[in-house]
């Protein structure tokens, strides 16, 4: 393999491991915030940590095909190295995110603070749609009239 099919490679993997992440950010979006992150996280870790392959020549490949390829094809004995690898940046990772969590928390709680009520205060003193529709049928009589009296284009059931 030549310098070139070298670089050529890594850069199809990480093209591929970019592509990858981009569609796990989309199917962990949905996730409660302090769950999505770390999850988000480790996928990160685990597509885009490098190990050493040959320290001869320093070559490198991605930790978890190295392991994947180690212990399904039994190929080699650098499945270790690339799970201690991937341990090491995993702990590296989780622990600067934490540090950032642990910055972010509290400031965004004296965020929240200083606008006033937080949102769940505020949704509790909201109406409910039970209570906005009787309050509007006691003022109109006829849910099918708008507030100038004229005739709505669309009829909407009662609840």
């Amino acid at each position: 393999m030549t310098e070139q099919d070298y670089l050529l490679a890594w850069a199809i993997y990480a093209v591929a491991a970019l592509g990858c992440l981009l569609v796990w950010f989309q199917l962990t979006g949905w996730i409660w915030r302090w769950l999505r992150e770390p999850l988000r996280l480790l996928v990160a870790v685990l597509l885009l940590t490098p190990t050493i392959v040959d320290p001869a020549r320093e070559l490198f490949a991605p930790a978890i095909a190295i392991t994947a390829m180690d212990l399904l094809l039994k190929v080699g004995n650098n499945a270790w190295r690339a799970v201690a690898d991937l341990a090491l940046y995993g702990l590296i990772a989780f622990g600067v995110w934490l540090a950032f969590a642990a910055l972010r928390w509290p400031i965004e709680r004296w965020w929240q603070g200083r606008r006033g009520t937080p949102p769940a205060e505020a949704a509790e003193d909201e109406p409910t749609l039970r209570e906005m529709m009787a309050r509007d049928e006691g003022m109109h009589g006829d849910t099918r009239l708008d507030a100038n009296g004229d005739r709505r284009l669309r009829i909407e059931p009662r609840l």
